[in-house]
């Protein structure tokens, strides 16, 4: 009861969807393991039947039995076949069954992975797969994090309303995606926040990335047809960092992030990259 608590009211999307996840295999599991138990008591019972009935026919002759007695044998035995044929049926029904469900299985749980590593609004990476990324890397991949915050997002929310905001923020997801090189993977931090992860680069590199990223998203134009209204030039703030020597993966994004408010404090639109 108190597990059936915390799932209706504690437990977050990704990890209710894998407890599903689970009891549906679990179910599935149980389900064909009796099938095939099933199967084998049967043919096993089918087998002791069987001899029974060779034991019979050697009787036959030897005892005389009469045309009702060898009919009756022959009655059993063609009921028997029957039974086992029906039984082989249902495991052949039952292994199409369990591959269609393993099929479907499949496919929750890529939806399942998708959706907790995914954010919705943009299809980037988001925050959490961030985090699992920057705690897998390490000084000898020589990363670098470039931290991303819209100017003035709020103000574009109250004049042109959360909707327009929203176009925005999948107008600079583009853009990410066409602007990053193949060593930089962006991602949707939360709210008007992203992030660009670079392996084997220098600062230096890192900096040019996020000005062609700044560059880029000045030359954004967001257009609503239902108002006539549109946005044109939306810049942001950038703070760069790279993992030196003696950093802590945690001291990364902390990095980064002071520096994208020291970007926000000197007026905006600019990059502003650790101090060596």
């Amino acid at each position: 009861y108190t597990q059936e608590l915390y799932r209706k009211h504690v437990a977050d999307k990704e990890e209710l969807s894998a407890w599903q996840l689970r009891q549906s295999v679990e179910a599935m599991l149980t389900e064909f393991s009796q099938t095939v138990l099933d199967t084998q008591n049967n043919t096993e019972g089918f087998k002791a039947s069987m001899d029974t009935c060779l034991d019979d026919l050697n009787k036959v002759e030897k005892e005389g039995w009469s045309m009702d007695e060898v009919m009756k044998l022959v009655r059993t035995m063609v009921k028997e076949t029957q039974l086992i044929r029906n039984s082989t049926l249902d495991f052949a029904t039952a292994l199409k069954t369990a591959e269609k469900e393993v099929s479907q299985l499949k496919g929750e749980l890529e939806k399942s992975q998708k959706d907790a590593f995914y954010d919705a609004l943009t299809g980037l990476y988001n925050r959490r797969y961030l985090d699992s990324e920057i705690q897998a890397i390490d000084e000898s991949q020589s990363p670098c994090l470039i931290m991303i915050d819209v100017d003035y997002f709020k103000e574009i929310n109250d004049k042109y309303g959360n909707q327009m905001g929203d176009r925005v923020l999948k107008a600079i997801a583009k853009r990410l995606q066409e602007k990053c090189k193949p060593n930089a993977t962006p991602f949707r931090f939360g709210g008007e926040e992203f992030a660009v992860l670079m392996r084997d680069t220098s600062l230096a590199e890192a900096i040019h990335q996020a000005e062609v990223i700044r560059r880029a998203l000045e030359k954004v134009t967001v257009y609503d047809r239902r108002t006539n209204r549109s946005i044109d030039g939306v810049t942001a703030s950038f703070g760069v960092a790279k993992l030196d020597h003696g950093m802590r993966r945690s001291d990364l994004l902390e990095t980064a992030d002071r520096r994208l408010y020291e970007a926000k404090r000197l007026g905006r639109n600019r990059v502003m990259p650790m101090q060596g």
